[in-house]
């Protein structure tokens, strides 16, 4: 158990960092410590897909990459930041798909180089990413496979709903969670709050936890994913991301909303 700059101190500028999508568990507490810390040259992994946190990220100058199978903030339309990013030639991005992710995820959970996967030939996709490679199937020589690469970020970042003090993360359905704490080097975990009882002692809440052999530190935020929202917990404030979509338009807009919403949250003003 840690508190949340201690937590956030552990992200270095240059890393690696696996990021939960918006309809899943963001760490939005920490995404604003780090904004505002200045951290620089992040490599952003998308699982599978990237919204509200990285697009803050990319305006506010964090970001050196990302490898997505989307960035978008859904119903709100558009990554606004990372538009403009994308336009301006200011963002190097790996394009990908969510079972690739998946895949390469999956390789570095079992410790392997790499993983075959079918559904991508065909697609141009394959012509774009020179780290993928198309190779005869071993087993059936009239087959080809796509081999990808395995992903093993540095840091998984994610916001979920408890832990306990032995340091065991409940999850509960989002298994995308389970796989990026696997595969990361280190995972870092905000919780709203923490359970008295060991949550894999309960038959009702064992296979949603993360053991804390993959968990490196553990920070209690309560609303620690707001404006986003978190399963069981609460609702995305839909109305703050249309804002957001709105006002971030524009460069200048941007930065008014970082000073009031990024800036002075994190400062707890």
């Amino acid at each position: 158990m840690t508190d949340l700059d201690e937590l956030a101190a552990i992200i270095p500028d240059g890393a690696s960092v696996a990021l939960a999508p918006d309809y899943s568990g963001c760490a939005l507490e920490i995404v604003r410590r780090l904004i505002c810390r200045g951290i620089k040259n992040l490599d952003l992994l998308g699982v599978p897909q990237l919204g509200f946190q990285a697009d803050l990220l990319i305006g506010a100058g964090a970001v050196r990459s990302i490898e997505a199978a989307a960035v978008t903030l859904g119903e709100a339309g558009p990554a606004p930041c990372f538009t403009r990013a994308i336009k301006g030639g200011q963002l190097s991005i790996k394009d990908s798909t969510c079972p690739i992710i998946h895949t390469g995820l999956q390789a570095a959970e079992k410790g392997i180089p790499f993983a075959p996967i079918r559904g991508v030939l065909g697609s141009d996709l394959v012509e774009q990413r020179s780290d993928w490679r198309v190779v005869d199937n071993p087993f059936d020589q009239n087959e080809r496979i796509l081999l990808v690469p395995a992903l093993r970020p540095d840091i998984a970042l994610f916001h979920a709903a408890k832990a306990d003090r032995e340091g065991n993360v409940w999850i509960g359905v989002r298994r995308e969670l389970m796989l990026m704490a696997h595969a990361a080097k280190l995972t870092v975990v905000t919780v709203e709050e923490i359970a008295e009882q060991n949550l894999l002692d309960d038959d009702l809440t064992a296979a949603g936890t993360i053991p804390s052999l993959y968990i490196e530190r553990v920070a209690v935020a309560p609303g620690g994913a707001e404006p986003l929202g978190l399963r069981g917990c609460y609702e995305t404030d839909r109305a703050h991301i249309n804002s957001y979509a709105e006002a971030a338009s524009t460069e200048d807009g941007f930065r008014r909303y970082l000073d009031a919403n990024v800036r002075q949250m994190a400062s707890g003003a």
